[in-house]
């Protein structure tokens, strides 16, 4: 079983990034918000779920890279969800931060799950109803809001200015799900931002 992979990274696209490791290249599938971690990066250590793939020609592993723990564990909690497979919770966390997802389960925010694509309202409530107190219990939520693995303290997001943010712009006809993560961004970088601010600067990424 594959820990984590260390070493060269050698490609990097938004889908799949391939690590050297003595002298091997493994290719493994990751979520945006990994690619976006490793940009401009030379060297990265991926933490690696085994999947395996069956029922074709050739049976064989297909190799999922998270940049922490946490975004692992996650995405492993999704894959217990009845009808979530492997490319679905990838697409969650590519269109949802590990954090912003977590507060969405918790919070049984199921508008926002409803915004990603691939899930529909029946797909929400189960993720919400099978996860919100194995999230809780868990400590991950914790741990990706104190900043996870780096030890570093994220300031906290007022929950009120996000959800008013997202609201605004979700009027304004932009998808629930990448809004949330645009206005996430902008407000770990500045949680002292009004409404109004927030709505303009978001404006200007999307």
């Amino acid at each position: 079983m594959i820990d984590y992979i260390r070493g060269e990274l050698t490609l990097l696209s938004p889908a799949v990034a391939v690590v050297e490791a003595c002298g091997v290249g493994y290719a493994l599938l990751i979520s945006l918000n990994t690619f976006t971690a490793l940009q401009g990066r030379k060297e990265a250590r991926l933490y690696v779920h085994e999947q395996l793939v069956t029922g074709g020609r050739d049976d064989g592993f297909t190799l999922f890279g998270f940049l922490t723990r946490q975004e692992r564990e996650l995405y492993r909690m999704l894959l217990t969800v009845n009808g979530i497979g492997g490319n679905t919770a990838r697409m969650m966390l590519s269109a949802l931060s590990p954090a912003e997802l977590c507060d969405a389960i918790t919070s049984g925010d199921e508008r926002m799950l409803r915004g990603i694509k691939g899930i529909g309202p029946k797909a929400a409530q189960r993720i919400i109803l099978e996860l919100r107190d194995k999230l809780m219990q868990s400590g991950i939520t914790a741990d990706l809001r104190t900043g996870g693995a780096s030890g570093e303290a994220a300031a906290p997001i007022d929950r009120e200015v996000r959800d008013e943010a997202v609201g605004a712009l979700t009027m304004l006809g932009f998808s629930p799900a990448p809004t949330a993560k645009v206005v996430g961004e902008i407000m770990r970088a500045e949680p002292a931002l009004t409404v109004e601010q927030v709505v303009k600067k978001a404006l200007k990424m999307m």
